[in-house]
């Protein structure tokens, strides 16, 4: 880290912190053979990764001051595969709700999708066509607390019907979260979304747009969710879905959501695609705010 200029992506020393005892502890479970615990610096693996999630570049076009692309993606691998991604996530979440004020489990949910298109590498079994949105690519669902915070996300092919996505979503809220006693939701979800919720103790609530309001308006407890996928796309990664597999999409989400808790917990200020650039760095018919 000492020998490069640092990226705005980069986690703070306060940042990494946070996150290092998940990852020295996995570090010391996962020793090589020979005992060799890796040339690589762990937090300059994760400063990669959120490098990545905040420009959108592919793995081969990792800049060369970072550990080689083949060693990050190892780790982003190993780390979506058992799960490591989501403890990281689940304990700043925790964190971020105690210093809300809030309890560390929630009892209320906000369910959303958004369909986004897919980039040529994603296996045509994984995708298929929004039939309401007439978008194909892959659909994202997502659970949130009522702060707007991750509880659950799963992706799909497009083709997946809300319904479908809405008692994936609960089945695992129920079972990571049995708190969870309320959830609301936007018509797209139907009742059979109703009904399973119900038989997980899950009072779950179509929030309708009023018919009288012009222009956006935002709905009760629905834009809650929709907010949260609004700030996920300050990370260009999830403009699209680049990933091969949806597990690795879903993946991307938590490391981006982790980006996102970090700061809040640091008071750390995110940089936006709108930003000013700093002086001198704009080329001479760039516009302003390029």
């Amino acid at each position: 880290m000492a020998e490069r200029q640092p990226y705005p992506s980069d986690l703070s020393d306060e940042a990494w912190e946070l996150i290092r005892p998940v990852i020295t502890s996995w570090k010391g479970q996962h020793r090589s053979v020979s005992g060799h615990e890796g040339r690589y610096e762990m937090r300059e693996i994760v400063n990669a990764i959120l490098y990545q999630a905040r420009v959108g570049c592919q793995w081969r076009y990792l800049p060369h001051d970072f550990p080689p692309y083949t060693a990050v993606y190892y780790y982003f691998g190993k780390w979506r595969d058992d799960g490591t991604d989501q403890v990281i996530h689940d304990l700043l979440r925790w964190q971020v709700r105690e210093g809300r004020g809030r309890s560390e489990d929630p009892s209320a949910i906000v369910m959303d999708t958004q369909t986004v298109h897919v980039s040529v590498n994603a296996p045509k079994e994984t995708t298929g066509l929004d039939p309401g949105k007439k978008s194909r690519g892959r659909k994202r669902g997502i659970a949130t607390d009522v702060l707007g915070l991750l509880i659950a996300v799963i992706v799909v092919a497009a083709s997946v019907h809300d319904n479908a996505v809405g008692i994936a979503l609960l089945d695992r809220v129920a079972a990571d979260n049995p708190s969870v006693t309320k959830g609301w939701v936007d018509a797209g979800f139907k009742n059979a979304v109703i009904d399973h919720g119900a038989a997980l103790c899950i009072d779950i609530e179509v929030v309708q747009r009023d018919p009288g309001s012009k222009g956006f308006t935002p709905a009760p407890k629905r834009w809650i969710a929709e907010q949260t996928f609004g700030t996920l796309m300050l990370h260009r990664r999830l403009a699209r879905d680049y990933e091969t597999l949806p597990a690795s999409s879903a993946s991307m989400i938590l490391w981006s959501m982790t980006d996102v808790m970090t700061r809040r917990l640091t008071g750390a200020t995110t940089p936006t695609w709108r930003g000013p650039p700093s002086v001198g760095t704009r080329a001479p018919d760039a516009p302003p705010h390029a």
